[in-house]
């Protein structure tokens, strides 16, 4: 009897060790599952944080790339400005010594024409010669010719540098230069002048249309021809359709 009960106990005791290690064993699983659960998730988060620095590494990469590129199209569109602006001053240069000369062979001319002048004060004097007046008188007029030439050729660079150096200055144009648009395309906003480079118009200049004394628009000179020119109608600036024959005035006109 008590070997019985000793072996009840001893059974009862090893169920419930066998209990109580059970329990141990699934309170450690269940930790574990815990665990490796919560290591998967920080490894997801990792990945998805890699993941996006990675995108956003490439997308820096990819404009600090293209600010290098913008970098160096700028530095060659400064190259090329600085190029434009050492040859416009040569040409500056080289127009004002042709001006100068110019301008001294008229004057040495009208010497000799009044010296013409006063040695023959009567046609009978004169008629002997004539020939060499005339031709004296042609001279006269071809370098006249010349210089009103050299003149429109030195405004037109001397106002193409100032665009470089000075962007933001107006170009003035002659106050006596007050035309027509012979031409006008509302779709592509540009019109055709009747004056051109004889009348003393320059490319960037600026020409206000108006229309029975109101203003219409404004436009600039982009193109200029011997006695027309081409503009375009500035954003901003139209304040009804530009119609063909309507009147141009310079928006800047000069002082002198």
């Amino acid at each position: 009897m008590l070997i019985r009960i000793s072996l009840i106990v001893a059974i009862i005791a090893g169920l419930a060790v066998g209990g109580l290690n059970l329990f141990k064993v699934k309170t450690i699983i269940e930790t574990t599952r815990a665990a490796r659960d919560e290591y998967h998730r920080q490894l997801d988060d990792t990945t998805l944080k890699l993941t996006k620095t990675t995108a956003d590494l490439k997308k820096t990469t990819a404009a600090l790339d293209q600010t290098k590129k913008d970098l160096d199209a700028t530095k060659k569109e400064r190259d090329t400005a600085l190029a434009a602006v050492t040859d416009l001053k040569k040409q500056v240069a080289t127009l004002q010594a042709n001006l100068d000369k110019a301008t001294k062979d008229l004057s040495e001319a009208n010497i000799q024409l009044d010296m013409f002048h006063q040695a023959f004060p009567t046609p009978q004097q004169a008629l002997s010669v004539s020939k060499d007046m005339k031709a004296l008188q042609d001279r006269v007029d071809v370098v006249e010719d010349e210089k009103k030439v050299l003149q429109r050729q030195l405004a037109r660079v001397q106002t193409e540098l100032d665009v470089y150096k000075n962007p933001d200055k107006p170009v003035e144009l002659p106050a006596s230069l007050v035309g027509k648009i012979l031409v006008a395309d509302p779709k592509w906003d540009f019109v055709v002048l009747n004056v051109g480079a004889d009348q003393g118009a320059q490319e960037h200049g600026e020409m206000l249309v108006n229309r029975d004394g109101k203003l219409v628009a404004k436009v600039r000179i982009t193109s200029v021809q011997k006695d027309r020119c081409i503009a375009n109608v500035m954003p901003g600036w139209k304040l009804g359709e530009v119609l063909e024959g309507d009147q141009v005035i310079p928006a800047y006109p000069s002082q002198s």
